[in-house]
């Protein structure tokens, strides 16, 4: 299977698998177990934030939508396994 092209959507694409995984929303495709690590997926939800507030104003439109999208959808999840 080819890896996918490199680019900012893709490197958020990755970064929200990882949080997904530590939501325990997908399985770990290593281990095929479902399992959760909030304070990982916390981490990797704050480092998307952190690369939104660092782009800001340097990206196009379709990152920017795809950014803002992927951002408030793994903020929703993570509110909602962490209650």
């Amino acid at each position: 299977m080819p890896l996918p092209e490199v680019n900012f959507n893709s490197l958020i694409f990755s970064l929200s698998s990882s949080a997904l995984i530590n939501l325990g929303e997908i399985a770990d495709p290593n281990t095929g177990q479902k399992q959760k690590d909030l304070p990982l997926a916390k981490h990797t939800i704050d480092t998307i934030a952190m690369l939104q507030d660092k782009t800001k104003g340097n990206l196009n439109p379709e990152e920017k939508r795809f950014l803002d999208t992927i951002l408030a959808d793994l903020r929703w999840r993570y509110v909602k396994t962490a209650e």
